[in-house]
């Protein structure tokens, strides 16, 4: 019995992004809010007890779904390894060059035994129009196919309603301590590119 082939892109559930936006093949929009992190094991129980209360509030102030999602990938640390590199050639004191080459060596060695995580956080907004009935999910979900068309459904509107959401969210995890900032057009296809292809370290190209 033949088995057909399927390209990869049909099992991607994102049909484009653009403007800083998410456009599910569904119909459905995404936004993500890349999140820093605090050392909550550092701070004074009253201060723990006023982060906690403060998500607390947040997460019932919602009147949506969101979905808190953590990318954990080994460092890459070619960039570091070629800065370093750089610094070496054009330095003049003999024992700073020695130094940097050991240091290099070092971190070269270090990275072959231990592997260096890289953790990002990551909230999840979505915003499904009223008009499709779907799976609720978060940043790889899929949902009832549906035709994304200008005739049906008006991509600034439902943006718009999706803004709305990214400030409110944005606002209430500023409140806890936590920096947070969307992510645009150009982070959220580097985000989605090494996510499907997590052994190629190059960046995809820029559309236009």
């Amino acid at each position: 019995m033949a088995i057909s082939a399927k390209s990869a892109q049909e099992f991607v559930p994102i049909r484009e992004i653009q403007n800083d936006t998410v456009i599910m093949k569904d119909g459905s929009l995404r936004a993500l809010i890349i999140c820093s992190s605090i050392n909550f094991a550092l701070k004074s129980e009253d201060e723990k007890t006023a982060v906690l209360g403060q998500f607390q509030n947040f997460l019932n102030s919602l009147d949506f779904s969101i979905q808190i999602s953590m990318q954990s990938r080994r460092l890459d640390i070619k960039p570091y390894i070629e800065l370093l590199a750089q610094k070496e050639d054009v330095q003049t004191n003999d024992l700073m060059k020695v130094q940097l080459h050991e240091y290099m060596n070092f971190i070269k060695e270090l990275t072959t035994k231990i592997n260096i995580m890289e953790k990002s956080f990551f909230v999840v907004v979505p915003y499904i129009p009223a008009s499709l009935s779907i799976k609720k999910g978060g940043m790889l979900s899929f949902g009832k196919k549906e035709t994304f068309t200008e005739k049906n459904v008006s991509f600034v509107e439902h943006k718009s309603q999706l803004d709305e959401r990214v400030s409110f969210v944005t606002q209430g995890i500023q409140g806890t301590g936590v920096k947070a900032q969307r992510l645009d057009t150009e982070a959220l296809i580097e985000l989605y590119y090494t996510t499907f292809n997590p052994g190629d370290t190059q960046k995809p190209a820029k559309t236009t």
